[in-house]
């Protein structure tokens, strides 16, 4: 059943406290990243050598607070190294407290408490509404598009006999990650991850029955590039499958999101390593213009809601905050970011969308 409202309340307690905790473990932090580093007693830099370096660090400390406190754009190339950091950083604390999926959970009924299961049906639930298999027919490659450490690989692999799957991320950590679990769950031989741009897929071209691609859209700078190689690596008939962050649609003639809501969006952007966001709708069209067929959309915004309650509840105890310290700044910046997304999500700006769609057949 659906919910009366999407909007996502915390107590004041439980925001006050993971805002002191982001502010404590990010001046902490901050300090740590400029104080000098002890260097070796047997063969000393020169002062000077040392001096301009300490000095070329603090600019770029501070270049990059200032571009932070104004929620300046990133740069391609900035977004990608950025991502590959934040996800190097932030993967293990992630995978020791929710485990191997890196997305969120599907939540009917919303008042269910098992987060780990909540994670796995979320991807049943997409496909199941994706239709794949309606035709009799399972997906035998797939390919998992911005992986994270493999969970959804691995578990579409167990679901459906006989199927493979190619994780790619721009995280090394990741990769290994994803094959380390894969060998572990006897899976090394059907599910394998690399290093590799989403954008420039290392596969050839009408390879996959199965683009899958979850919460990773978010992160591509060039929207219609992206979607240009899911529908390029995708086989003839092959299903598309995109699950992401999107900010609302429009409104007819309204040209662009309100300057209020541009903030919010520019903040998060900053400490997630996000482009600019685009609307479902957009997706829709960008997909329409690369030749997709049988394209359906859906908002499933208020099914994954509690999700943020239960990630902010579980950063609220000493092993997580020991972890996040350990992970760096900008894993921490990245926690304290989950009341900006909660406060976008609250105002329905941020929505959770999913886009599917099939390649022409042939």
């Amino acid at each position: 059943a659906a919910r009366t409202s999407d909007t996502l309340k915390l107590k004041p307690t439980m925001k006050l406290s993971l805002v002191l905790a982001a502010l404590l473990l990010g001046n902490f932090a901050s300090t740590q990243a400029f104080s000098p580093r002890p260097t070796s007693t047997s063969s000393p830099a020169p002062l000077a050598a040392s001096s301009s370096t300490a000095l070329h660090g603090i600019r770029s400390a501070v270049a990059r607070a200032r571009d932070s406190l104004l929620s300046r754009e990133r740069t391609d190339e900035d977004l990608k190294s950025g991502i590959a950091f934040f996800y190097d950083r932030s993967s293990k604390l992630w995978e020791d407290v929710w485990g191997e999926h890196m997305h969120h959970g599907y939540y009917i009924p919303e008042d269910r408490t098992d987060h780990v299961q909540a994670q796995i049906d979320l991807i049943d639930e997409v496909l199941k509404w994706a239709g794949v298999g309606d035709d009799g027919k399972t997906p035998k490659k797939v390919v998992d598009v911005g992986c994270g450490i493999g969970g959804s690989s691995r578990h579409i692999v167990r679901k459906y006999e006989g199927a493979t799957a190619n994780g790619i991320t721009l995280s090394p950590y990741q990769a290994q990650r994803g094959n380390e679990l894969a060998k572990e769950q006897g899976l090394e031989d059907r599910a394998s991850f690399q290093v590799a741009d989403a954008l420039n897929q290392p596969f050839p071209s009408n390879t996959f029955d199965l683009v899958w691609s979850l919460e990773s859209g978010e992160h591509m700078p060039d929207k219609q590039k992206f979607v240009n190689e899911l529908l390029r690596v995708a086989a003839p008939g092959g299903r598309i499958i995109i699950v992401t962050w999107c900010h609302r649609d429009l409104l007819p003639g309204e040209p662009c999101l309100s300057t209020k809501e541009e903030k919010i969006l520019a903040k998060i952007n900053r400490a997630y390593y996000l482009p600019k966001w685009c609307s479902v709708a957009d997706y829709v069209s960008l997909l329409e213009k690369a030749g997709a067929e049988n394209i359906k959309r859906e908002d499933w915004s208020y099914i994954i809601a509690p999700f943020w309650k239960a990630v902010i509840k579980s950063s609220l105890n000493l092993k997580s905050l020991v972890g996040l310290l350990k992970s760096g700044f900008s894993t921490i910046r990245g926690a304290y970011a989950m009341l900006l997304m909660l406060k976008g999500f609250n105002a329905g700006v941020i929505k959770f969308g999913l886009i599917t769609c099939t390649k022409k057949d042939e």
